[in-house]
């Protein structure tokens, strides 16, 4: 694709060509989401769509750090359900209360964080009580 047009053969012409190099060299094979709807094409026109995009594939937050907290908490608290022992669990939210805590001592903007630290012991009861076979 470095190649420079030719003089003689018009853009149209030149850039089909291109196309069918491609397309004979499987260029177009191995493409990701081939073969599957474009994702938002019925939705309606959002001048911001990129910007949402790339939020959402850097996974970065707008949120002022009150908000912003309670749901990193509320994520972290649906995957420690998941976790396969007393002592990750314990390990997760002693994680979750250390990032309880900065965001206390360290929310500047936005509304005041009024997240306390979460009770241990009564996490591990609760992901006792939902294991299987409890």
């Amino acid at each position: 694709m470095t190649e420079k047009k030719p003089p003689t053969k018009s853009w149209e012409s030149w850039v089909e060509e291109q196309i069918e190099e491609a397309r004979a060299d499987g260029v177009f094979d191995r493409l990701e989401g081939k073969g599957k709807p474009i994702a938002g094409l019925l939705e309606p026109y959002d001048p911001l769509w990129w910007v949402k995009k790339l939020l959402e594939r850097e996974k970065l937050s707008v949120l002022p750090p009150a908000l912003d907290i309670r749901a990193k908490v509320e994520r972290s608290l649906d995957a420690l359900w998941q976790l396969g022992s007393e002592v990750l669990v314990r390990a997760s939210v002693r994680a979750i209360n250390e990032e309880i805590g900065r965001a206390n001592r360290t929310s500047a903007e936005g509304p005041l964080t009024s997240l306390a630290p979460l009770d241990g012991d009564a996490i591990v009861a609760r992901w006792r009580e939902r294991r299987p076979g409890a």
